[in-house]
């Protein structure tokens, strides 16, 4: 983790345009177009929605913590320096910081996996009676595709990242536009009998939507991975963070009314016994305008996830490396490539790994996923924080998280 005002070799060439555009890839990518039927068949309806707010107010919360940290201890690796230096570089700190490298050496891939699995599934729109063994193939050549663009030097990704981005954002108001047009009230909200019922259920129900909506958040901090690549870190990092949070969470709630006020809920819910749940954004684009023009809007969302894996690659593939500079990892982790300036090991092991991991099931990628990461990594970086302040009084903090402790 590089200290700040220490130098790094890396460059900094990451402005609040990148950064925002790096974190709002990451976060809208695939997740909300497979992740919906899910949502809606935790509660039966459209009252699911209520998982993305509650989300959404535990993602605010923890933005202010990555913030606070990132700005204060700007480098590569994001949590991993931020739960060393929080808890002390010897013993609790050494541990957190093992404990922390090793999931995530787990939980990376899974999420991009995810991205891989999504990418899959709205290919089975266009390549249609698409087998298990030929979505592996596809899993496969798109993580070797994510792998080779990656291999080049960060200027080069900066301009990458703001390319695909853009598609992002048009794929995206391409559906809130046509939802708006073609918005059924009727359809959108309609809810079934009790649906708002306040019992045991319902609360196991919101409590699993809330789990999908903060699937679909993650990345909001993905800047804080490439902290020795951020220009003006102190700036950069938590206005990012803030942009790209509230940005995201007006999209999905635009996306999410757009699909159905236009697909009626009970024609993808229960997802596992609709198949068209899949690629249901392509199956709202079918009923407007025919299979040709989702054909072409599938290929956008194909665009759109893997903008999102090209987020999620970039910026955890520095977090081993930075963990092996700093004597927490295997050496050869710490490798930087002799001309073009990126850890290419760390971006190959990393690469690989989740290639293999987009062969399980979303559902099974989803719950390892957020289960790997709460306990070690969200929760050990709110004790970072509070102890910084105890230990650290004097560090320079150019954020400081609002109402703290509370929010924490």
């Amino acid at each position: 983790m590089t200290q700040p005002g220490s130098a790094s070799p890396m460059v900094r060439r990451f402005g609040l345009l990148h950064a925002t555009a790096l974190n709002m890839t990451n976060m809208i990518g695939i997740g909300p177009f497979i992740t919906i039927p899910l949502l809606m068949s935790a509660l039966g309806g459209p009252q699911a929605m209520l998982g993305w707010l509650v989300a959404l107010v535990i993602v605010l919360c923890d933005g202010m913590v990555w913030s606070e940290l990132g700005a204060a201890l700007p480098g590569s690796g994001g949590s991993f320096g931020y739960l060393r230096h929080g808890y002390g570089g010897e013993k609790v700190g050494r541990l957190m910081g093992f404990l922390f490298v090793w999931q995530f050496v787990l939980s990376g891939p899974l999420e991009i996996a995810s991205g891989y699995i999504g990418f899959s599934q709205y290919l089975g729109y266009i390549w249609k009676g698409i087998t298990a063994h030929q979505t592996m193939l596809v899993v496969t050549l798109i993580g070797l595709a994510n792998l080779a663009l990656l291999y080049r030097r960060i200027t080069s990704i900066a301009t990458i990242t703001i390319t695909l981005w853009l598609g992002t954002i048009v794929t995206v108001i391409v559906v809130i536009v046509t939802g708006a047009v073609h918005f059924d009230h009727r359809v959108a909200f309609d809810f079934p009998p009790g649906a708002f019922t306040f019992s045991l259920g319902f609360l196991l129900g919101l409590g699993a939507a809330s789990r999908v909506g903060v699937y679909d958040y993650l990345g909001y901090y993905d800047v804080c991975y490439i902290g020795d690549e951020v220009a003006n870190p102190g700036r950069v990092i938590p206005r990012s963070i803030l942009i790209s949070t509230v940005a995201v969470a007006l999209i999905y709630l635009a996306v999410n009314l757009s699909i159905i006020g236009v697909v009626p809920w009970r024609d993808f819910v229960p997802a596992a016994s609709h198949p068209e749940a899949n690629f249901v954004v392509s199956t709202f684009m079918e009923r407007i305008y025919g299979p040709g023009v989702a054909t072409i809007f599938t290929a956008m969302i194909l665009w759109t996830a893997f903008g999102s894996v090209f987020a999620l690659l970039l910026g955890y593939s520095r977090v081993p490396y930075a963990a092996a500079r700093d004597g927490y990892f295997f050496k050869v982790f710490a490798r930087l490539h002799p001309s073009k300036g990126f850890p290419y090991v760390s971006l190959v092991v990393l690469g690989v790994l989740s290639i293999v991991a987009g062969f399980a099931s979303l559902g099974m990628v989803i719950d390892a996923l957020i289960t790997t990461r709460i306990l070690v990594q969200f929760i050990g970086q709110i004790g970072a924080v509070t102890l910084l302040r105890r230990r650290a009084p004097d560090l320079p903090r150019p954020y400081r998280m609002w109402l703290y402790p509370c929010r924490a």
